[in-house]
């Protein structure tokens, strides 16, 4: 270390306030900031207490937006005699890292920065904790230097980033992970069955195609009954109509909520995510919010520091490493939350304004093995084209019907990847999220079963931006259909042992939604063919019976209707009515998931782990217009859902 930046003189202060530096009741902190002018001692912020010592005020004032961090920092170099480090300029040096494990690194807030005449410097935004500091490093002399947290979690990313990403990416446990599949043994999984199948249809053509479509009959009939059953369930139990709780004054404590924001390739709206998080009533002092940005994408680092971050916010960057995954995003930045609920939000999303607020209710009354709640999704751009507006009606059957009913039958429910809150404990408990599946969020929710929890569904809404132009809405339906593909075979790997965690009921539900979802989109295509027997252009018309036929005819007749009346009943709320006009055209956009399904089995097998990033901002409408009065982000905030 040069020894220009600690001079000897400032290494004996430091020697000396070592023991100085301690969370006691004194007013020296409120004192000397108030000289400097940030306020009048007769005028103290509310919430900030003197008497609660300079660590805890400390907090207050720069959780609660009063004071900047930087003169918060100042006022304890003067106090104490420490020195401020720009890390920026002169960062840590990363072979000092063993002095301090990068959990208890994050956890202090702190970095090992240099030796400085035979003593360990160091640097930490928390100098409240010094004597934890000096406990996790015995048998050494500590001096104290202080930075910004921005900077001190910039340098914990700088000596310890390489070891948390590589954590980050085996975090979940190897018998519940994908990443131990790889493209050739999926592709040969694969191949066994295609070989066969093939071969059967080059010696018994007729044969084949019945046993095909006997197949495909039956998943039809499994899906559109579960779809039924839920739709009915949740019907029943008016899930969905729940009112919003109360807005008064909460009789219980706000529990501290981290927001994770993966961003990768997102500076088209990185600025504005940062403003519809701020819409959020909740208080700032509770509220902890992570950007996380990808090493390597340059775009969205400058359009989110374009904005000046408030002090509830702040940036991670996520090392280089393989696959590139938002559950390996999200995983690398889990040890720097410091809430106890954990709450996902994509780039696009605008909540409602008081969803924080319901979901810190709900978990104060819940039971104690309620460890997620999911909110329910929705979109701001519906009216953009008939593929917004058809993937506006499946998101409200799907979040309005089908999970509520699920959740009521007493089935798994498949979590959604944003809107959702986890206690920050059962995450870490159950391993938090399988980097290696491209849909974390439905195989976490499986893993909370299986581990004792319960998830439910509240009444909340997220909007966000409907993917509508034709070839990204299929790239991104493939990702999501791999996924679910991935994560049944993945915990199908010991059938025995799932029926016993989850039960037969569980089980069987489980069959249905993950591969009776993954085969009923496959074998679609069989069951439209027979759209063609009433032109006598079927070319098995003349060896199969006539009522064969009319009989299958019926029943798909029924299930269309089926299908079409609970996509008109979910959209029962104010905002989504004006959408049941364009019911009829989902029978034009159901198929294009069966072409989403063929090209998921063949990305399965080339490239299992590979993210299909969906490009946001494109067909959103402007920031402006969401947040005005007749939008509908606006018009259902404190409506009755139905």
């Amino acid at each position: 270390m040069d020894s220009t930046l600690l001079t000897v003189p400032m290494v004996r202060q430091q020697t000396g306030v070592r023991h100085e530096i301690r969370p006691r009741a004194d007013a020296r902190l409120t004192q000397h900031l108030a000289a400097k002018g940030h306020f009048a001692l007769s005028d103290l912020p509310a919430d900030v207490d003197p008497g609660l010592g300079p660590g805890a005020v400390a907090r207050r004032l720069i959780q609660g937006g009063h004071v900047p961090e930087k003169d918060v920092l100042a006022s304890y170099a003067d106090l104490y005699g420490s020195q401020l480090i720009d890390l920026s300029t002169q960062p840590a040096d990363a072979t000092q890292s063993g002095f301090l494990d990068p959990q208890t690194a994050i956890a202090l807030s702190a970095v090992p920065y240099r030796w400085v005449a035979g003593r360990l410097v160091v640097v930490t935004s928390r100098p409240d904790l010094v004597a934890e500091i000096e406990r996790a490093i015995p048998g050494q002399t500590v001096l104290i230097a202080l930075a910004n947290s921005a900077q001190i979690t910039s340098a914990i990313g700088h000596v310890y980033g390489q070891g948390l990403a590589r954590a980050a990416e085996c975090r979940a446990p190897k018998e519940a992970s994908a990443r131990v599949w790889t493209g050739y043994a999926l592709g040969r999984r694969l191949a066994i069955p295609l070989a066969g199948l093939t071969v059967a249809a080059i010696l018994s053509p007729v044969a084949t195609y019945l046993a095909l479509v006997a197949v495909a009959i039956l998943v039809f009939a499994v899906n559109i009954g579960l779809k039924l059953a839920s739709a009915t369930a949740a019907h029943r139990a008016r899930v969905h109509t729940i009112p919003p709780e109360p807005r008064a004054v909460p009789l219980f404590p706000e529990p501290v909520v981290t927001l994770l924001v993966p961003l990768f390739n997102e500076h088209r709206v990185a600025g504005e995510i940062l403003q519809r998080i701020d819409r959020l009533d909740y208080p700032r002092t509770k509220l902890d919010v992570i950007f996380i940005l990808e090493e390597g994408d340059r775009t969205t680092k400058a359009a989110l520091g374009a904005c000046a971050l408030p002090h509830w916010a702040r940036a991670i960057a996520v090392p280089h490493g393989q696959p590139q995954t938002k559950p390996r995003a999200l995983n690398y930045a889990l040890p720097f939350a410091r809430g106890t609920v954990v709450g996902i939000y994509d780039a696009e999303d605008a909540p409602e304004p008081d969803q924080l607020r319901k979901i810190a209710a709900r978990f104060a009354v819940a039971p104690p093995n309620v460890a997620c709640l999911q909110g329910q999704l929705d979109y701001y751009n519906a009216a953009h084209n008939w593929i917004s507006r058809c993937f506006t009606i499946e998101y409200a059957t799907w979040f309005r019907l089908v999970l509520p009913g699920v959740e009521r039958l007493g089935l798994v429910v498949p979590l959604g990847g944003t809107t959702l809150f986890i206690k920050r404990d059962a995450l870490i408990r159950i391993g938090a999220w399988d980097a290696h599946n491209v849909t974390e969020d439905a195989e976490l929710g499986i893993r909370l079963q299986r581990a004792g929890y319960r998830t439910e569904l509240i009444a909340t809404t997220t909007f966000e931006e409907a993917n509508s132009a034709l070839w990204p809405w299929i790239r991104q339906r493939t990702r999501w259909l791999k996924g679910y593909a991935i994560t049944w075979a993945t915990v199908m790997r010991r059938p025995g042992q799932l029926l016993r965690d989850l039960g037969s009921r569980r089980f069987w539900g489980l069959q249905a939604q993950f591969a009776g979802t993954i085969l009923g989109f496959v074998t679609a295509p069989l069951l439209w063919s027979l759209a063609l027997v009433p032109f006598g252009a079927h070319p098995l018309w003349p060896e199969l019976p006539t009522m064969l036929f009319a009989a299958l005819s019926a029943v798909f007749t029924f299930a269309l209707i089926a299908t079409l009346w609970i996509n008109w009943l979910a959209c029962g709320a104010s905002h989504l009515r004006r959408h049941r006009n364009f019911v009829i055209v989902m029978v034009l956009y159901y198929p294009l998931a069966s072409i989403a399904g063929l090209l998921a089995l063949l990305d399965l097998a080339a490239r299992p782990f590979y993210w299909a990033k969906t490009a946001h901002g494109r067909y959103g409408p402007a920031l402006a217009a969401m947040m005005s009065p007749a939008s509908d982000l606006n018009r259902t905030s404190n409506a009755r859902l139905r």
